[in-house]
């Protein structure tokens, strides 16, 4: 693995993370930072990156390294859903699989409504409430209102995927 290259050791000697708050912050100066000053800047994805030794990494990663003295084995979830919460307490490693599972907002491209789970069903004039499991769409029903549609996802992705906290 590429980032293998970076040492937990060095990841010390360069940085403090705080794991209650989730705040990494520069130990040494470098160029245009100073002592203290917190580490990483968001992407569009909403993680915080940082560059160490000409390299760019997801500090949420780094906490990992950090914490545990070695890299993660899968995918770093953020528990609660929001990329930019690096406290230790709302990392963990899991499968892809398990991550994507804990997703909590609609992907607007899907032309699906703004809840989760939920789409328009033209010809039926319903709201109509999916969920994926291993790659294959299970249909739930069709309901009056959003809210009805999206509440019946709810509840089959809390059965139906292991990986969801919500």
């Amino acid at each position: 693995m590429a980032s293998a290259n970076l040492t937990a050791a060095r990841l010390r000697e360069l940085f403090l993370y705080d794991p209650t708050t989730g705040v990494m912050t520069w130990r040494v100066a470098r160029q245009r930072i100073r002592v203290g000053s917190v580490a990483g800047s968001a992407s569009s994805s909403g993680y915080l990156l940082v560059v160490v030794d000409a390299r760019q990494y997801r500090v949420h990663r780094l906490a990992w390294l950090y914490q545990t003295g070695s890299w993660p084995r899968f995918a770093i979830d953020h528990i609660n859903g929001n990329r930019s919460d690096n406290r230790f307490e709302n990392l963990r490693d899991v499968p892809l699989s398990v991550n994507s599972q804990n997703q909590r907002i609609s992907h607007k491209d899907k032309k699906l409504g703004q809840s989760l789970g939920v789409g328009w069903h033209v010809l039926a004039g319903k709201w109509v409430a999916r969920i994926s499991v291993s790659g294959k769409e299970k249909h739930l029903g069709l309901f009056d209102t959003e809210d009805a549609a999206h509440e019946a996802y709810l509840k089959a992705k809390r059965i139906l995927h292991p990986g969801c906290l919500i």
